[in-house]
């Protein structure tokens, strides 16, 4: 099982000056090198390394390590924007949008990520330091920092490629661990429905309801805010709005943390699996009015059941993923689905059998019935592979 633990690097300001230099002339010459596949039609990392090796060696004097990873930064770039144009991420074909994403070279920001293997970059686990490699030179002793779990399973299971990224002025070093999964409980008593939403952030069938008013509250206040400083367009307001840039996001992952680590103890404990609902598409197929699309676009649905998922898969605890057509319709008791089934949004009143409830907890107990049905039939848990933890 992969996960990603993140840590904080505090170089000195010599170190870090070394390393801002390094990142951008990295990402110059992969943003040459892209520029190159283009015109060459050259996506692969073997066909680009013909045409772009010895020049971004010679011209941004790069090592052969950091050549060879620029390359293929540019390679997966591309793949990366052929699979989001045959999902539809950028329209149809021949739209606007489109158009001008396929009709034009691959650009990386200058502080953009930049890999690095083992030849490049050592860990001294104990010292809590590390040694990279920069144009400048290799930088030796650069310390880091991280909370003490995440620190343990660094040192423990760390394998393969390491990513320096800089944001907001801050240096981190995303590393990809390999940990052994947990035993998995093939014989579940068993499935926990979870129901996700706005009003209620995630329901369990269990009665268990993590109420999403107040944080709603909150980034409405906080996108507000945000157009407020956009329309001022002062230096001060400026800054201000640099200070704020990413809290929304860094707020939700707390959240979705505490909450999917709440559900998969509680499924842990009592022996049973997990039931998410598919949610893919949903921002295409939810019918709202224009204030309420911000708030539902800003919710990081699919980050939470990714959570939740990964946490199982650790735990050894079952995740299935079921339909969710209209699990918010159908009476948990008799099966019986209509749309006047509920007459209010928080409200589940049964038309045929009386059963009332509230609405998100009936849709939550049919998520687990189809859960079971779905195990039943031979489904098997999955999880991501790769998922940030830190």
């Amino acid at each position: 099982m992969k996960l990603v633990v993140r840590v904080k690097l505090l170089p000195t300001p010599v170190q870090a000056a070394a390393l801002e230099a390094t990142l951008h002339t990295c990402n110059e010459a992969a943003t040459w090198a892209a520029e190159v596949a283009f015109e060459e039609n050259a996506r692969r990392p073997l066909e680009l390394r013909k045409h772009a090796y010895a020049e971004i060696r010679f011209r941004w004097g790069l090592g052969a390590q950091a050549a060879q990873h620029a390359i293929k930064k540019t390679c997966d770039a591309y793949t990366t924007l052929r699979a989001n144009l045959r999902n539809g991420r950028y329209g149809r074909p021949g739209s606007r949008r489109h158009t001008r994403a396929s009709g034009k070279p691959v650009v990386f920001r200058p502080e953009a990520a930049q890999p690095y293997d083992d030849r490049m970059l050592s860990w001294q686990h104990q010292a809590h330091t590390v040694s990279i490699w920069s144009t400048a030179g290799r930088l030796k002793g650069v310390a880091f920092t991280g909370q003490d779990g995440q620190l343990e399973v660094l040192a423990a299971h760390r394998r393969g490629e390491s990513d320096l990224v800089c944001q907001g002025g801050k240096w981190f070093l995303i590393a990809t661990c390999d940990i052994d999964e947990a035993a998995l409980n093939a014989h579940p008593v068993g499935f926990l429905g979870v129901d996700l939403g706005i009003v209620n952030i995630a329901t369990t069938s269990d009665g268990e309801r993590h109420c999403g008013r107040r944080i709603n509250r909150k980034r409405e206040q906080d996108r507000n805010l945000w157009s407020k400083l956009q329309k001022k367009n002062t230096k001060s307001a400026k800054r201000r709005a640099k200070k704020y840039a990413g809290k929304e996001a860094r707020r939700n992952k707390d959240i979705n943390h505490k909450i999917s680590k709440r559900i998969v103890a509680e499924a842990e404990r009592t022996g049973r699996g997990i039931a998410l609902e598919i949610l893919t598409g949903i921002r295409e197929r939810a019918r709202l009015r224009k204030p309420q699309r911000a708030t539902l676009h800003s919710l990081p649905f699919a980050q939470l059941g990714a959570f939740i998922a990964y946490k199982a898969k650790r735990a050894g605890v079952p995740v299935v993923y079921v339909d969710p057509a209209y699990t918010s319709q159908e009476c948990s008791k008799c099966h019986h689905t209509a749309r006047g089934n509920r007459p209010a949004q928080g409200v589940f009143a049964c038309r045929v059998c009386g059963f009332v409830e509230h609405a998100d907890h009936n849709a939550s107990h049919n998520i687990a019935h189809r859960g079971w049905y779905v195990w039943v039939c031979g489904a098997r848990s999955t999880a991501p592979e790769l998922t940030l933890i830190a």
